[in-house]
């Protein structure tokens, strides 16, 4: 490889490692050497290749598994756009396997400061939470967290279905027409964690979104916790001339 002496030696080592995962010569799940026998042979220092770990890390290229050592990450099951608004029941069928649903919670309590923000409730206002886990082929994907406002659905709203986009739209008549995201990680959570059967180790996936109705007006907030060894969501981007 021939290397541009003005660009970072670490981007070089970035570089080089993805070619070796590319290529099928370090294997998704495979543990890498030792630090010390790696920027061997890497031929640089080992300050140049924890610089590439780290940058590594942080695009789920590679995991740090505390106490054990630094592997490369596994391609994910699900993948979709994050441009593209979908249910997580299509999101689930899409990849060949059979959508179902843990139901953990639903029932209609008191607004806290979040709902409040992202939906505009006054404080008297109530929002009908629903607490669930979906899974693929009996496997738990995702940890949903669901809040609507119960002035908007009513308080004899009854949420019994797989997809919650489809239930308002065939009980209540509410289409949603787009949603605002926001994507984050956190670390080990000990029931959410527990629940999608992620390591100690593993970050979690969050997509935020909050869901508007045809006339702009919010309807739905969700939290979505993702494995993110298990899906991985990308974004296209237009170039403007």
């Amino acid at each position: 490889m021939a290397f541009d002496y003005q660009t970072p030696r670490y981007l070089h080592v970035i570089e080089q490692i993805k070619a070796k995962i590319n290529d099928g010569e370090l294997e998704p799940g495979e543990r890498l050497p030792s630090e010390m026998d790696f920027a061997k042979q890497l031929n640089v220092s080992r300050n140049t290749l924890r610089e590439a770990l780290r940058i590594l890390e942080e695009e789920h290229v590679i995991i740090r598994k505390h106490g054990i050592g630094t592997f490369v990450n596994k391609k994910p099951i699900f993948s979709g756009g994050i441009e593209e608004l979908f249910s997580i029941t299509d999101f689930i069928k899409r990849e060949g396997k059979e959508p179902g649903t843990q139901l953990i919670h639903h029932g209609n309590v008191a607004a806290v400061g979040e709902d409040k923000q992202e939906l505009n409730l006054t404080d008297d206002d109530r929002v009908y939470l629903v607490k669930r886990v979906r899974t693929a082929d009996g496997v738990p994907l995702v940890y949903c967290i669901d809040k609507i406002p119960t002035s908007v659905i009513g308080e004899d709203y009854d949420f019994n279905e797989e997809s919650m986009l489809n239930s308002l739209q065939e009980k209540k008549g509410i289409t949603i027409s787009y949603a605002k995201a926001d994507i984050k990680t956190i670390g080990y959570h000990e029931e959410i964690s527990d629940i999608l059967g992620a390591e100690q180790d593993e970050p979690l996936l969050i997509l935020k979104q909050i869901h508007y109705d045809l006339n702009d007006k919010p309807i739905l907030y969700s939290l979505n916790f993702f494995r993110s060894d298990q899906v991985s969501f990308s974004v296209y981007r237009k170039r403007i001339l």
